[in-house]
């Protein structure tokens, strides 16, 4: 083929290749389908932070103990005072002398029933502590006694009393220091419990 003969054909066979690659071109994208990425997010809970008021901590302040109370102090003077007395123990006029049966309040003892109660053979003196008497302390101590069938006092409990003064113990020895002729059921005697004032008083 001559020089002259490529000359000619040429542009034409440029011009055939650059339509038949175009239409390749578009015909790939006709054929072959688009690919779309897409991103898929995923749910997460959403967490929720709640706001709690927390209230304030009340202090609250103890109250102070009670005081203790002022015990008289026993003097070691050895002196006895004239113008203090003990009185007599009266037993007859005592209203609770006969109702042997302990209080309900009191301490629970067997109550036993008889006919003629337990009457004292001596008087009953007990002896006024001293603590008690630099103090001015005055009252009446109340002891619930047995007394068995031979008179014999074999146990006291004091039903009302002025501790921390002495008085109590006073009025318990001077009662289990005391003979009794002892109560009588049906003319036999028995033991009983019964309940003796013991009344501390100082002269004026």
């Amino acid at each position: 083929m001559s020089t002259n003969s490529l000359q000619h054909y040429y542009p034409i066979t440029s011009r055939m290749s650059s339509f038949i690659g175009v239409c390749l071109i578009i015909g790939l994208f006709l054929i072959f389908p688009r690919f779309i990425n897409t991103l898929i997010f995923e749910d997460h809970e959403q967490i929720i932070i709640e706001n709690i008021d927390i209230p304030e901590t009340q202090q609250f302040e103890r109250p102070p103990p009670p005081a203790r109370p002022s015990v008289p102090i026993e003097s070691e003077s050895e002196d006895i005072a004239d113008d203090l007395t003990i009185e007599e123990t009266d037993l007859e006029s005592f209203e609770a002398w006969d109702a042997p049966p302990p209080p309900p309040s009191g301490p629970q003892v067997r109550f036993i029933p008889y006919d003629d109660p337990p009457v004292p053979m001596t008087r009953i003196s007990p002896k006024y502590p001293e603590i008690a008497q630099e103090a001015g302390i005055e009252g009446v101590v109340i002891v619930q006694a047995f007394i068995d069938d031979k008179g014999r006092v074999k146990e006291t409990i004091v039903l009302k009393g002025i501790p921390n003064t002495g008085l109590d113990e006073a009025a318990v020895e001077a009662i289990r220091t005391t003979r009794f002729k002892p109560a009588k059921q049906r003319e036999r005697p028995v033991g009983v419990w019964i309940s003796i004032p013991v009344n501390f008083k100082l002269k004026n």
